[in-house]
């Protein structure tokens, strides 16, 4: 990452990522970096056995406040996430926990999904059918309204690979009681919104007339999720702008050289 980002806005802040970690009794060297932010740092290590990616969530504290908590409440729900979605096509496979804030999954080959990127005629069919399988399961992603959040895999086909913010809440935490069953209805419905919204800016040609002004109309509860998040964001990018000197230079925390 760039020598002028202060270690405060990195998830491990002045510790390294492991040059070689063991993973079920295999080891693994560390071979690039992708992206390191606030919240994780994600890289690719590779061995005898293949290759794997290690996602290690936060663990350096931040103004002094200790923020290692985070990291292992996003640790966890993460591989909650992805344990719920064992063996479903399009979403890599938890290998175990690393540590306490971190986890190892499959590395799927591919590159993020970029705006005006003419992918295959079937991938906007196989990308919703995901989605479908995915709310089927009791889960909404949350985290659509980007092309770079989707996966193009070198086969082709679309991938979900950051659960870091995917919305579930078990049965036996209430997650079907009125109130929490609804929250769910309205983050699966932003998916389906931000679906039909990322074809319009990957394959417009693929849209009927209706469905391409449809998705220009922002629905009530895209509206209020962005109202109820603005306050937060809006000092986030303040603080940020004014200790991260990377100013809107490509997306915060992408590392583009290997390491």
């Amino acid at each position: 990452m760039a020598k002028t980002v202060p270690p405060c806005l990195t998830a491990l802040g002045r510790r390294p990522l492991p040059q070689e970690v063991l993973v079920q009794g295999r080891s693994y060297a560390r071979r690039r970096v992708f992206k390191n932010d606030f919240f994780a740092v994600t890289a690719l290590y590779e061995g005898e056995a293949g290759r794997v990616l290690l996602k290690v969530n936060r663990q350096a504290a931040f103004l002094l406040i200790p923020m290692g908590w985070v990291g292992r409440l996003l640790a966890r729900r993460e591989c909650a996430a992805l344990e719920r979605l064992r063996g479903v096509a399009g979403v890599p496979r938890l290998i175990e926990r690393w540590e306490r804030t971190g986890l190892v999954r499959e590395f799927i080959d591919g590159h993020p999904l970029a705006r005006g990127e003419r992918v295959a005629d079937d991938f906007h069919a196989r990308l919703r059918e995901l989605i479908g399988e995915l709310h089927g399961r009791g889960m909404a992603y949350v985290d659509l309204e980007k092309c770079e959040n989707v996966l193009v895999g070198d086969d082709g086909r679309p991938y979900l690979f950051d659960f870091q913010i995917a919305w579930h809440v078990p049965r036996r935490w209430g997650g079907e009681l009125p109130p929490l069953r609804w929250l769910r209805r309205w983050f699966q419905n932003g998916d389906l919104y931000h679906l039909t919204k990322l074809q319009r800016r990957t394959r417009p040609d693929q849209l009927g007339a209706a469905a391409l002004l449809d998705s220009y109309r922002k629905p009530w509860y895209v509206h209020a999720h962005r109202w109820l998040t603005y306050p937060f964001t809006w000092c986030r990018r303040r603080i940020l702008a004014r200790v991260d000197p990377r100013r809107k230079v490509g997306e915060r925390g992408r590392v583009t050289e290997p390491v």
